[in-house]
């Protein structure tokens, strides 16, 4: 398989490169401001706010899938109307395609969420992550659409760097108790992306971990696991604060488990202390 990469140098982006070229796969990935240096690789240099560009990478790489695995953040350009111009030029060019959504496209008025759900987000980044489900659903019907959670793991992520700055004191911060998500391992994210983007399955997949944490909790395990000490890490309620977003989204990922091999594991297995953050299946 050809497979190519969106958002490469990112922190899911960069395991599913490591992932892909381990399998054999002929991987090219994308960037927007700082390439990668992965042997094997081919990096090209793109902005989702530019169609021709996206066109010329499509042709030059003639992908048999494409994972979009950037965020674009808050940025409605690039989250919502750059993921409607890649399903368009994927669509055209009969590739498939696999879109990483997320679980800010909903509210946590009905705090579970199974895959017929409507999104209903209460963010700008929800709001974006929303409309570019509708327009990849729509443009590309054999596209596959996966949502999911917080992204942990190894060490990377910014959830990780934060605990450890908060542990040490050398950020001002809180981890709140009641915004309560279902983390999943960015290998075992990047193992299901990989599977989806090699099956023709099309619609809307969840790939979360089953263990609902709040993000102090969350913050817990990791200190634990990096043998930090967690009652240096300060707690707090979203609720008392002026942050706006949802409180509780639990994702409900059974339905897609029963129809992937890959398995999603708990942030209580994966955070287990004495792991290590790097002690993760590398392969």
């Amino acid at each position: 398989m050809r497979v190519l990469i969106i958002g490469g140098s990112g922190f899911l982006g960069t395991e599913l490169v490591r992932r892909a070229t381990a399998s054999g796969s002929e991987t090219a990935a994308t960037y927007h401001s700082r390439p990668a240096s992965t042997p094997k690789v081919a990096w090209h240099h793109v902005d989702l706010r530019d169609p021709r560009r996206i066109d010329e990478v499509l042709a030059s790489v003639a992908p048999d899938a494409v994972i979009n695995a950037t965020s674009g953040q808050g940025d409605w350009a690039v989250t919502a109307d750059g993921s409607i111009r890649l399903a368009m030029a994927a669509a055209r060019r009969n590739c498939r395609l696999v879109h990483v959504s997320s679980d800010a496209v909903f509210s946590g008025s009905r705090i579970h969420y199974g895959e017929s759900c409507l999104p209903d987000p209460v963010t700008p980044y929800g709001a974006a992550k929303a409309a570019a489900e509708s327009a990849v659903r729509l443009l590309a019907p054999a596209a596959a659409v996966a949502r999911t959670s917080l992204i942990i793991g190894n060490g990377g992520s910014a959830h990780e760097r934060m605990v450890h700055d908060l542990a040490k004191c050398a950020d001002d911060g809180v981890l709140f108790t009641d915004t309560i998500r279902c983390p999943v391992h960015v290998e075992d994210l990047a193992r299901a992306l990989l599977e989806l983007a090699a099956s023709d399955r099309p619609g809307v997949f969840h790939l979360a971990g089953p263990d609902a944490l709040s993000r102090h909790d969350l913050g817990v395990l990791i200190a634990r696991r990096d043998g930090l000490d967690p009652a240096r890490l300060p707690a707090g309620r979203r609720a008392d604060s002026r942050v706006p977003g949802a409180l509780d989204v639990r994702l409900d990922s059974a339905a897609t488990q029963g129809r992937i091999t890959t398995r999603l594991r708990g942030a209580r297995e994966f955070l287990r202390a004495g792991r290590g953050p790097h002690s993760g299946d590398r392969g």
